[in-house]
């Protein structure tokens, strides 16, 4: 019997597609003279729509359903992003969550998808499955600078790969695939909170999640403010567990946005309250504006948090 493919395997093959429609999807394929491939879908690219929707597929390691869905924010048309797993630890703990910090010289990046799997050092691995030794590695970058061969060299010694094997996908998030594939982790931002209060992964068995996608701002400052807000005030995650109905009880009320107490403004005006110093805000601040948990094991459902169109509007079109 064969076996089944790994994360990062899975992710090439939505790779290879996206080069091979390289032109549909408005981006640009390079290789790099040590053999590494650069997919730019926003950097010297316009991108656009699919590319986003690709790159956050890619980000997902092909383990999770993305679509967009008409919606509107405070009465103004706006559509959303929809996330849907039944693998929801694999694909956004295991491989979307940006929690590789890719610094080399003057190049900074934040780092997700599957090859942070491959890679397999962060401590997150220690409580979720996903380690995984991969033949090829593929990485998504959020920057406004395509990748050299620095980058690639340092990835290939992190991963015991060479360069050839590798392929990095690049979009800034004031960009149409960047803002779009950002705005896609409403599902994963809630799985990352659970875990940092100490509830066990495990137990979830799928999740979907939604945001609206705001328009693309004109500079990365901006993107941070509006992509941020989509998940806090117009994030909405569904999780079907399997626990105990007092688990969920005491742990709901804490999982929103609104559990922090730097939640309520818009989020540009948070960060320039901290001198635009991300590290200063509340981490528990990050996370979507509803939780639903529907208990496979009691067959009830407790929904905590909302939305608030009225911080959406401020944020997307005041």
């Amino acid at each position: 019997m064969a076996s089944m493919p790994t994360l990062n395997e899975r992710a090439l093959r939505l790779a290879d597609y996206m080069a091979s429609n390289a032109a549909a999807l408005r981006i640009s394929v390079t290789m790099n003279p040590g053999g590494g491939r650069v997919l730019d879908c926003g950097v010297k690219t316009p991108g656009g729509i699919q590319a986003g929707l690709s790159l956050a597929r890619v980000c997902l390691a092909s383990q999770a359903d993305v679509a967009l869905h008409p919606s509107e924010v405070a009465g103004i048309a706006c559509p959303q992003v929809q996330v849907s797993s039944d693998h929801p630890v694999l694909a956004c703990m295991a491989s979307q969550y940006a929690g590789w910090q890719v610094a080399v010289g003057k190049f900074f990046a934040m780092g997700s998808g599957p090859m942070r799997a491959a890679y397999g050092k962060e401590t997150l691995f220690d409580d979720i499955p996903g380690r995984e030794s991969a033949p090829v590695a593929v990485g998504c970058l959020e920057t406004r600078k395509l990748p050299e061969d620095a980058v690639f060299d340092y990835l290939a010694a992190a991963l015991n790969l060479p360069a050839s094997k590798i392929t990095l996908l690049a979009a800034p998030a004031a960009s149409l695939a960047g803002n779009l594939q950002v705005v896609a982790r409403s599902l994963e931002t809630a799985l990352h909170k659970l875990h940092e209060l100490k509830f066990d992964l495990n137990q979830i068995v799928s999740g979907t999640g939604s945001a609206p996608i705001p328009p693309v701002a004109k500079d990365e400052l901006g993107a941070i403010g509006r992509t941020n807000d989509a998940i806090l005030y117009g994030g909405r995650v569904v999780l079907w567990v399997q626990c105990d109905d007092d688990l969920l009880a005491e742990v709901g009320p804490k999982v929103p946005a609104s559990a922090s107490p730097d939640y309520g403004a818009p989020f540009a005006s948070i960060f320039e309250h901290y001198n635009n110093d991300f590290y200063k805000i509340d981490p528990m601040l990050f996370s979507p504006a509803e939780v639903v948990f529907s208990n496979l094991r009691s067959g009830r459902c407790f929904a905590f948090g909302k939305v608030r169109s009225d911080v959406l509007y401020r944020s997307f079109f005041a």
